[in-house]
């Protein structure tokens, strides 16, 4: 718990700015771009800013900012703020170290910012990190963060980020011991609904425990951001620049683990719908009601960066969130896959008792701006098994739905219930649900439901039902393995 969570609003940044002040031993630079010098202003206004301030700066105007650090593809970047943290810490060293290296943890504070525009057209967001010493003498670690800011107007996100900021420096200096008090403690003062942290990195002796895939898991699980993304390397990335004017299509699942089913479902799709060269392909998994540990999550993250593809973890479960989703970062086209029993959630009225319009408005959402939704088809005997569900049979499917065991059942001739077969008519026919045909006999014999517990119970022949560098990635992880 934070020592400062009794505090007043508004106390907690200016007791935290003071403390450090007050902390001789931590002695930085602030170089701040593109919303006005609002972290640094919180440690003049705190008293004592001698101890903690060496300088502070804001280059605002390019060609001043291009001479001191280079010229980056985009100003309000990663590639920018590693500029500024890297230039400014190394000037701070080389012109203080020899002076008081010995007592003094030295650091630099950086962040490039741009807030929403007087015409209100935009989303306010800004990069923001710290290189620092956990020790004097010690080699850097680093910090980097991107924030979305969620307040209308520009000056109450200049007053967001600035507590932000002094929350940054004050954990870096103070509140290592996990990531969850580190990542919690970067919006007291603030809250989540104002500041959303979508992306953070940590690098260096000062954060041996810290595992950055973990990290943006705790992020969505604590609830600071709604979604992370993982590139084709497992890696994390920041999705206002990972989907910036590119179409998306992607496919939701579970991967535990992934199968061949789910590459099927994205290789169905491209040739129904050949994807053009600025669509971007990759999977969805949910985990805001998962049970699974941190450590299960990641390593299925590295399962899908086995077969190359990006994933973004979420923590909505209902479908029509997803494109308001992509909404926010770009205006190409979005195009969702789902499975048959897919159908069953996307019905559910339990799902929807936050919405007055119910499933009506969620399918409304959900298919505004052009969005399809592409359905795979399944075999007849797990149809059979999802029929069986009482919550499929009573939401979906009619209990005397008869459908043979060899069938292949797509979208197109499913039968569905009376009370949302004129809603499912009218989706398919105005081509928002799209069926799915040409699919792999071989896919659609797996039972990826029960696949991880039948590898927990070392059944022969799992390997079959996924790709193989999936099935080399969990012997190598020893995931689900029995007795491990």
């Amino acid at each position: 718990m934070s020592e400062f969570t009794h505090e007043q609003p508004g106390a907690v940044t200016a007791r935290k700015a003071l403390a450090i002040n007050l902390d001789r031993s931590a002695y930085g630079v602030f170089a701040e771009i593109g919303a006005g010098q609002e972290v640094v202003r919180h440690f003049f206004k705190a008293g004592g800013a001698s101890g903690t301030v060496a300088k502070s700066m804001s280059a605002y105007d390019m060609r001043v900012s291009d001479a001191i650090y280079g010229h980056p593809k985009r100003y309000v970047s990663r590639e920018r703020l590693e500029q500024m943290m890297g230039h400014e810490y190394g000037l701070l060293v080389d012109r203080l170290a020899a002076e008081r290296g010995g007592q003094t943890r030295f650091f630099a504070f950086a962040d490039t910012v741009a807030t929403t525009p007087h015409d209100g057209k935009g989303q306010g967001h800004s990069w923001m990190g710290m290189r620092f010493q956990a020790e004097p003498g010690a080699a850097p670690s680093d910090v980097i963060l991107h924030l979305r800011l969620w307040d209308r107007d520009a000056g109450r996100q200049q007053d967001a980020l600035g507590m932000v900021g002094v929350n940054l420096v004050h954990a870096a200096l103070h509140r290592r011991s996990s990531i969850d008090e580190f990542v919690q403690a970067l919006i007291e003062d603030v809250g989540a609904g104002r500041v959303e942290v979508d992306f953070a990195h940590f690098s260096g002796p000062a954060f041996p425990d810290f595992d950055n895939r973990r990290a943006l898991v705790r992020l969505v699980r604590l609830g600071l951001t709604d979604a992370v993304l993982f590139d084709e390397r497992g890696v994390p990335a920041v999705a206002g620049e990972f989907f910036y004017k590119k179409s998306v299509l992607v496919a939701r699942g579970t991967f535990r683990p992934l199968s061949l089913v789910n590459e099927d479902m994205i290789s169905c799709a491209q040739k129904a719908q050949p994807p053009g060269p600025d669509t971007v392909t990759l999977y969805e998994m949910c985990v805001g009601q998962e049970n699974a540990t941190e450590a299960e999550i990641v390593a299925r993250i590295g399962l899908v960066a086995a077969v190359g593809r990006p994933l973004l973890v979420t923590r909505h479960r209902g479908w029509y969130r997803l494109p308001a989703y992509f909404r926010l970062h770009t205006t190409g086209n979005v195009t969702l896959i789902a499975g048959m029993n897919n159908l069953v959630d996307l019905f559910n009225p339990e799902h929807y008792t936050h919405l007055e319009g119910g499933v009506l408005e969620a399918c409304g959402r959900l298919f505004k701006d052009g969005v399809q939704v592409m359905v795979y088809p399944m075999r007849g005997d797990q149809l059979r098994r999802l029929i069986s569900d009482p919550v499929a049979c009573l939401v979906c499917f009619p209990e005397t739905y008869q459908v043979a065991l060899d069938a292949v059942v797509t979208a197109a001739d499913v039968q569905v219930r009376p009370k949302v077969a004129g809603l499912f008519e009218h989706l398919r026919n105005n081509g928002f649900l799209v069926p799915i045909t040409g699919a792999s006999p071989q896919a659609l014999a797996c039972q990826p439901r029960t696949l991880a517990e039948r590898i927990r119970q070392g059944y022969v022949g799992w390997e079959q039902e996924v790709p193989p560098a999936v099935a080399a990635e969990i012997k190598r992880s020893n995931l689900w393995v029995a007795g491990v």
